[in-house]
């Protein structure tokens, strides 16, 4: 497979080839992705609840988003790399927002994704200008978690299809390359679909989006706390790897393990 940049999000939205993308957040996760083929590798700030426990995406820091798209990078040889830009790392002010973006590029990222529609345009105008590409967020942005009172279903009433609808079109004026639609009907993903240039990824907005995209703890069935309905489990890995250090306790007891094949003798 060849090194997709991101001029490959337009060919393959023109081509009609639906994009793949997994949410990954270390070595190991990140090297599985690409070598299974995916186009694009997102390190999410979702890692706060993820990897770190908690229960929003909130208490994640630019910081630890520079450091784990160290690792993701080591981990990809194809997939384009995107890292999420966290809770106040660009909303403070601008100059702020384009150095982190910047850092997160030093990390090894190829792109930023920010949340937010109209009010981050004028920061996409800004990065772009830079040579920083940018992914768009719109829908049930994480970010947003307490105004929206929970993780909800967006653009239900006409008012809010209407925003949301424009709020993709003025990221793609903006200078987007794509964006990630989450959470919002799929009636209203495909007309947002079929009225921008630019690549839509879906992540609970339905099957007419340009892309999917699925945290690889998720997909896997490795996050045993919360399953959103969205997300489809390709194996439970979970509960293999409980049996398996289940056996494992059970040989070191019967003191089957370590057996002759893996002890040393000296020579």
């Amino acid at each position: 497979m060849r090194k997709i940049t991101v001029r490959d999000f337009f060919k393959l939205k023109e081509a009609g080839e639906p994009i793949t993308m997994v949410t990954a957040y270390d070595y190991v996760s990140a090297k599985i992705s690409d070598e299974a083929g995916v186009e694009s590798i997102l390190v999410g700030d979702s890692l706060s609840m993820v990897i770190q426990g908690n229960d929003t995406t909130l208490p994640c820091s630019i910081e630890e988003m520079i450091y784990h798209t160290k690792l993701v990078k080591r981990g990809v040889k194809n997939a384009f790399l995107i890292a999420d830009m966290p809770f106040l790392s660009y909303q403070v002010n601008e100059s702020e927002g384009i150095r982190n973006a910047g850092l997160l590029l030093k990390a090894g990222a190829e792109a930023v994704k920010l949340e937010g529609g109209r009010e981050v345009a004028d920061l996409v105008k800004k990065l772009s200008c830079f040579g920083i590409p940018v992914m768009g967020h719109i829908g049930m942005t994480p970010q947003h978690v307490h105004s929206f009172g929970g993780y909800r279903l967006q653009a239900k009433t006409e008012e809010s299809k209407k925003r949301i609808i424009e709020d993709a079109k003025i990221l793609e004026e903006a200078g987007v390359f794509s964006i990630v639609l989450e959470m919002v009907p799929v009636e209203v993903a495909r007309e947002i679909t079929e009225s921008v240039s630019v690549a839509t990824i879906g992540i609970g907005a339905g099957p007419f989006c340009d892309g999917q995209v699925l945290v690889f703890h998720d997909l896997l069935g490795f996050y045993p706390d919360f399953r959103p309905s969205f997300a489809k489990a390709y194996r439970e890995l979970y509960r293999e790897g409980v049996e398996g250090i289940r056996d494992f306790i059970s040989e070191v007891k019967g003191k089957k393990f370590p057996d002759e094949g893996h002890s040393f003798k000296s020579k």
